[in-house]
C-alpha cells in the first residue's frame, strides 16, 4: 500500500536502493549546495580551494574536504532554502528501520530532490529524531523508538523552558510556584544539605549556605521567620516518640504536707525542680525522671543521643517523650513523684546532714516576680537567708560571680520579642538552692564510692574573681575555662566548691538523668553503673549537647538580627566593654548583644555610648551600629 502523499514509484522499495548517486567530494560543482560546519553554503567558485558563500553573506575560501555535498545545484542563492511541507512520519514508517540516501529520502518525503528539500532532509538527519547518518547512508528509526525519543525530547524541552523561565524570574528578584524544584535545591545548600548547586552557579552566587540564604531572601521565598540554623547543624527537630513505662510500685517518702514551690519564669512549660523549707532544713525536689528512664532502656538511649532539650525561641524539642512533662513535671498534677534532696547548712554555710529519697510532693508554681515581692514572708525569707549564707561561703572559697545582662527572647505571630530579665533576688535564691542540691548529691555519691558524672572547673586567679563593672566581667568571662564532666570528683573553681554535680534538670539534661539513675540504684539496692559506663555516657552526651548549645546560640543570634530587622529605626545605649581602636566591643544590655563599633579614643571602658542601627545582614547574623 502506498502511503498518502508519496510518489507511486515508492510504493515498494528495498531497504537501500540508490536512485541517485551524490558526486564524490572532490567533484563538487559550482553553484552546488554544501554543508559547512553544519550550516548551508553555496559553492561560488572552484579551484584548489572552494569559494563558498554562507547564510550571513560572508564569503570564505575552504578546502574541498571541509565540506559535504548535499545537492549538485544549480543553486543561485541560499535565500530560497525554505523548508517545504512533507510526509516525514509516513516516510519513516515506510522505510521501517531500513537505509537509504539523502536524495532518495528527499523524494520520498517531499516528492523531489532539490536544494531546498536536500537541506530540509539534512536538518531532519541532523535532528536525529526520525533519521540518522550521512548524506551517503541515512538510517530510518523504527516509529516505536521515535515515539519514545519524542517523549524524552519534549520533556527535555519543557525542562529547558522551565529552567530558562526560572532564571529570568530569579534575575528579576521573584519566583513562581512552578519554581519549587529549583528553590528546593537552593534550600538544600542554605541548610547545609548539599555543597554545590547549578542554580547558584547559573545566577553567579557563591556556593555556600549564607549565599544561598541571601538568594532565598532576595527571591522572597524565605523571610526572616525562617531559622535555618537547627537544620543546618543537623539538630533533631521532632520529639521522641516511644512510650514511657508505668511508674514503678515502690515506697516513697510522703512530703505532701510540706509546702513546695516551683519558681520559674512566666510561661515555663517543664518545671523540673521545686524547693521547700522544713524548719532550718532545705528540701530540693526534682522530677523523678529516672523512675521512667532506666539505664539502656529505649528512652535512655534516645535521651543520650539527644544530650539535652533543645530550647529555641520559636519552639522546644524535648529530650524525653512529650508525655514525660505532664507525668513528671512538678506542679502540673496535684501530687507529683520526685527525687528529693534534704540538707542543712551549718553556721559557716557548709552543706551537712544530706538525705536523698524518692518522694511524693505537692507543688505550687510561682514566678520569680511573684516570689521577689514576698521575700519578707516565710518560707521565702528563710530560704533566702540560707541562699545568702551558702553564697557567702562560696564567695569566700573563690567562687566567680559574673552578672552580665540576660534577656528572654521568643517568637510568635510573625514577630520577635525581647524582654530584659531583671536582676531579682528570687533568681539568686533558686540558683543557690540548686547549687546546694548539686553539692549535696556529689558528696552523697563520693561518701558511698558511687561512680557519678561530677562537674569540675579549673580555679580562677584570685585577682579576677570579683570583677567590678561590665568591662571586667566581660574580660573575666573570656578567661574562664569551660566546665568539664568526669567520673572522678574534683573542685569546681567557678562555684567555689570542692565537689559538685548537676542533678536538678533530669527532664532536660541527660547527665542529670544519669546522676539520678545512679542515685536510685544506690537507694534501691540495685547495681549502679561502673566508672567506664559513666565515662562513655559523658562522652556521648557532651558530643550531642555541644550541637544543642551551638544550635541555641546561633538561633538566638538569628532571631536577634530579625528583631532588629523588624525595628529598623532602633536606637539605644551600649556599654564599652573592650577597646581595640579604632573599634571597640559594646554590650547592648536590652538585647544581650555584643557588637563592634567605631569609638573615639577618649571613650573609656564601661562608658555608656548612644547607638543607632544602620543595617542588618540576616544570612550572616550581622547587625551594624553607629555611635551617635
Amino acid at each position: 500500500m502506498v502511503a498518502a502523499g508519496l510518489p507511486a514509484t515508492f510504493g515498494i522499495i528495498p531497504a537501500y536502493c540508490p536512485l541517485h548517486a551524490l558526486p564524490k567530494p572532490m567533484n563538487i560543482p559550482q553553484n552546488s549546495l554544501v554543508l559547512y560546519k553544519n550550516g548551508p553554503a553555496r559553492v561560488a567558485a572552484l579551484g584548489d580551494k572552494l569559494d563558498i558563500e554562507l547564510e550571513d553573506g560572508r564569503s570564505l575560501r575552504v578546502r574541498p574536504k571541509d565540506v559535504l555535498l548535499l545537492h549538485p545545484g544549480p543553486l543561485n542563492s541560499l535565500r530560497g532554502l525554505d523548508v517545504p511541507v512533507g510526509e516525514v512520519e509516513a516516510a519513516c514508517e515506510l522505510l521501517d528501520g531500513g537505509q537509504t540516501t539523502l536524495p532518495e529520502l528527499a523524494e520520498l518525503i517531499y516528492g523531489a530532490y532539490t536544494p531546498a528539500t536536500a537541506w530540509a532532509v539534512w536538518r531532519l538527519v541532523d535532528e536525529g529524531l526520525y533519521f540518522q547518518g550521512t548524506p551517503e547512508v541515512v538510517s530510518a528509526r523504527p516509529l516505536a523508538e521515535v515515539e519514545r525519543e519524542r517523549v524524552v525530547r519534549e520533556a527535555k524541552a519543557a525542562e529547558r523552558e522551565a529552567w530558562n523561565g526560572f532564571l529570568q524570574r530569579a534575575r528579576a528578584g521573584r519566583c513562581a510556584p512552578e519554581d519549587a524544584p529549583y528553590l528546593r535545591e537552593i534550600e538544600e545548600v542554605a541548610l547545609g544539605q548539599r555543597e554545590q548547586s547549578r542554580v547558584l552557579q547559573a545566577l553567579d552566587c557563591d556556593q555556600n549556605p549564607p549565599s544561598a540564604h541571601a538568594l532565598l531572601l532576595r527571591l522572597r521565598h524565605w523571610d526572616g521567620m525562617v531559622n535555618p540554623w537547627p537544620r543546618r547543624i543537623g539538630a533533631l527537630l521532632t520529639p521522641p516518640e516511644m512510650d514511657l513505662p508505668a511508674l514503678p510500685d515502690e515506697s516513697r517518702l510522703d512530703l505532701t504536707g510540706l509546702p513546695a514551690y516551683a519558681i520559674d519564669d512566666e510561661g515555663n512549660r517543664d518545671p523540673d525542680d521545686a524547693i521547700s523549707l522544713d524548719g532550718n532544713r532545705l528540701w530540693v525536689h526534682v522530677a523523678d525522671a529516672a523512675a521512667l528512664a532506666s539505664p539502656d532502656s529505649p528512652v535512655d538511649l534516645e535521651a543520650r543521643a539527644r544530650g539535652a532539650t533543645l530550647y529555641l525561641p520559636e519552639t522546644t524539642i524535648p529530650m524525653l517523650p512529650e508525655e514525660a512533662i505532664p507525668r513528671l513535671g512538678l506542679g502540673l498534677a496535684e501530687i507529683s513523684p520526685a527525687l528529693s534532696f534534704g540538707l542543712t547548712l551549718d553556721a559557716d554555710g557548709v552543706v551537712t546532714d544530706v538525705e536523698i529519697a524518692p518522694s511524693w510532693v505537692r507543688v505550687r508554681r510561682l514566678s520569680y516576680d511573684e516570689v521577689d515581692t514576698r521575700l519578707d514572708e516565710e518560707p521565702f525569707r528563710g530560704l533566702y537567708e540560707l541562699a545568702q549564707r551558702h553564697q557567702a561561703r562560696r564567695r569566700a572559697n573563690g567562687a566567680v560571680f559574673i552578672d552580665l545582662p540576660e534577656v528572654k527572647l521568643w517568637v510568635g505571630d510573625g514577630r520577635v520579642e525581647i524582654k530584659p530579665l531583671p536582676r531579682l533576688r528570687s533568681r539568686m535564691l533558686v540558683t543557690e538552692a540548686m547549687v546546694m542540691a548539686g553539692e549535696a548529691a556529689a558528696r552523697f555519691a563520693l561518701e558511698r564510692g558511687l561512680s557519678f558524672p561530677f562537674t569540675t572547673q579549673d580555679p580562677v586567679d584570685a585577682a579576677d574573681r570579683q570583677p567590678a563593672g561590665l568591662a571586667a566581667m566581660h574580660a573575666l568571662r573570656r578567661t574562664l575555662r569551660p566546665r568539664q564532666y568526669s567520673s572522678q570528683p574534683g573542685p569546681h573553681g567557678g562555684l567555689g566548691l570542692n565537689v559538685y554535680a548537676q542533678v536538678t534538670s533530669p527532664l532536660r539534661r541527660y547527665l542529670d538523668l544519669v546522676a539520678h539513675q545512679q542515685l536510685r540504684a544506690c537507694l534501691r539496692g540495685g547495681d549502679p553503673l561502673e566508672a567506664q559506663a559513666i565515662i562513655e555516657r559523658v562522652g556521648a552526651a557532651e558530643a550531642a549537647a555541644q550541637g544543642i548549645r551551638r544550635t541555641e546560640r546561633l538561633s538566638r543570634e538569628h532571631w536577634t538580627t530579625v528583631y532588629l530587622q523588624q525595628h529598623p529605626d532602633w536606637r539605644g545605649e551600649g556599654v564599652l566593654v573592650e577597646k581595640r581602636l579604632p573599634r571597640g566591643t559594646v554590650l547592648i544590655a536590652e538585647l544581650a548583644l555584643e557588637t563592634r563599633v567605631k569609638v573615639a579614643d577618649s571613650v573609656a571602658p564601661d562608658s555608656v555610648v548612644l547607638l543607632r542601627l544602620t543595617g542588618v545582614e540576616l544570612p550572616t547574623r550581622e547587625a551594624y551600629f553607629r555611635v551617635g
